[in-house]
């Protein structure tokens, strides 16, 4: 998957899935993930780099694949690793929220350092910030994610948390499916509200495990409600004991079934993402114990609609919704907008569409041809029989293209394909060819060359060939836009 388009240069940067047993190197949010730096037409070169931040002022983990770190910069990095850690264990988490529980009388949180406090701490935090004694009740401590400030760096773990319209319409439809257990990946307002609705009573009891990446929801849930879990490379901070508490989640218990429901970032990668998801439904597949049991975990994958191409490359079996996902602290993503404005998070899942139903009230119908439920604004088109639209607009069939396309994209007949009407014409999708060797019969992903290119060039160092040299360090100066970088592309081509 290319994390970035390539440039006038012929740069590009694709992620590589490990084989094997050769462990990566880590950084403070686990193993490191393997990166490949490309150019046109050249051998690329491997890296290891953060899994979970795109900033490397929030991670500034590097190192080259074949780079030999000596003994004392690896102790120095485990060092520095420790360092970062959360400043308590789970365990001890959970005994300082029992005594704080117990507490009679001026219950303390801190807002600077995020942290519930014990009486002997108070004179440490006396600068800060600190929530108002009478806010911090029990009531109030059940819901932890409106206590904790949600994380804002869009480079790396920034926090969107479901509306509460979103957030029961997803408890009401596993509920109706007959789901008991529901593990929450990087879901905690769905976690709350179905420890929530088990408290009241009114409903038949759901179990649920959170597993995120934000240490602080540790302070609130036990050892077994909660893992401290980072989605990008399946990496568990508590180790084997916390992998042991999924396990124990996800094995079979009076016939009760799983699902999983994850929402992950959305600057996130998805072939990683789709990798750790992956492990944990091969995990659950192994502990099934039925023999009429399917071979696919349930999954509900929350995304943006645009990234439904990636998503599908990697679970052929899933489909998106037309159902639009909606957060209290998105400025953007709200529900019943219109164009731009609406929300594009969809689900994508490989449960049956038929039997998810979207609400009529708020704007959704059933399509009895595509047997699913879709918005009113997504009509069904006889010659592609299906129904098209993807971001809630109606959508227009081209016959030339033999496709619906969005209603503001023109035919353009120098490119010979549908676009927006002012895109630098000529540069057509695949005009380039394959990244690696230029063919117009495949892309770099599929090329047979790219690596046996690599597989040569360690034969000859296998044989006292010399290394290659180290790709010059990139200019600072600012990137062009994607469209400027195409439309000089094409420039040149002409030229």
């Amino acid at each position: 998957m290319q994390l970035k388009g390539s440039d006038e240069d012929g740069f590009g940067i694709e992620i590589v899935l490990q084989q094997g047993d050769r462990k990566p190197p880590s950084c403070v949010h686990g193993p490191t993930l393997l990166f490949e730096k490309v150019c046109k037409g050249e051998e690329g070169r491997r890296f290891y780099a953060c899994s979970a931040c795109r900033d490397r002022k929030e991670c500034p983990f590097f190192q080259w694949e074949d780079d030999k770190v000596s003994e004392a910069r690896l102790l120095a990095r485990e060092e520095e690793n420790r360092s970062k850690m959360p400043p308590f264990t789970h365990q001890q988490y959970c005994s300082r929220f029992r005594k704080f529980l117990a507490l009679p009388l001026g219950r303390r949180f801190c807002q600077d350092c995020q942290l519930l406090l014990l009486p002997g701490e108070w004179e440490i935090h006396a600068s800060h910030k600190m929530s108002q004694a009478d806010d911090i009740t029990e009531a109030r401590l059940s819901r932890p994610s409106l206590m904790l400030k949600p994380l804002e760096n869009k480079k790396s773990n920034a926090q969107y948390l479901f509306a509460d319209r979103s957030c029961h319409f997803l408890l009401d439809t596993l509920a109706k499916l007959g789901y008991r257990k529901v593990l929450c990946v990087g879901t905690p307002r769905l976690h709350e509200l179905i420890k929530l609705r088990n408290q009241e009573g009114k409903s038949d009891p759901m179990k649920s495990l959170l597993l995120d990446i934000d240490f602080r929801y540790a302070q609130f849930y036990g050892q077994d409600e909660f893992c401290h879990y980072n989605m990008f490379n399946h990496h568990f901070f508590g180790g084997e004991a916390a992998s042991g508490v999924l396990r124990a989640f996800l094995g079979e218990e009076d016939g009760e079934k799983v699902i999983m429901v994850s929402d992950p970032p959305f600057g996130g990668l998805v072939k990683p993402l789709a990798h750790s998801f992956s492990q944990i439904s091969e995990t659950w597949r192994k502990l099934q114990t039925s023999e009429g049991s399917v071979v696919e975990m349930p999954i509900v994958w929350i995304f943006p609609y645009f990234f439904e191409p990636r998503i599908l490359e990697c679970f052929p079996s899933f489909t998106m919704l037309d159902y639009q996902v909606d957060y209290d602290n998105h400025p953007l993503y709200k529900h019943g907008k219109t164009g731009r404005k609406q929300s594009p998070v969809r689900l994508f899942t490989n449960l049956t569409p038929r039997d998810i139903v979207l609400p009529r009230e708020e704007g959704y119908r059933f399509c009895k041809v595509c047997e699913r439920y879709v918005w009113s604004g997504n009509k069904h088109c006889t010659k592609c029989n299906l129904c098209p639209s993807k971001d809630g607009r109606v959508w227009k069939h081209c016959s030339e293209c033999q496709k619906c396309v969005k209603p503001s994209w023109r035919h353009c007949q120098s490119c010979a394909r549908c676009a927006l009407p002012d895109h630098p014409c000529g540069n057509s999708p695949g005009l380039e060819g394959c990244f690696n060797c230029g063919s117009l019969k495949h892309k770099r992903r599929a090329c047979p060359l790219k690596d046996k290119r690599r597989t040569d060039n360690n034969r000859s160092k296998a044989k006292g060939g010399r290394n290659l040299p180290k790709q010059p360090r990139k200019s600072n100066s600012k990137r062009k836009s994607g469209a400027q970088r195409r439309a000089n592309k094409l420039k040149k081509m002409t030229e």
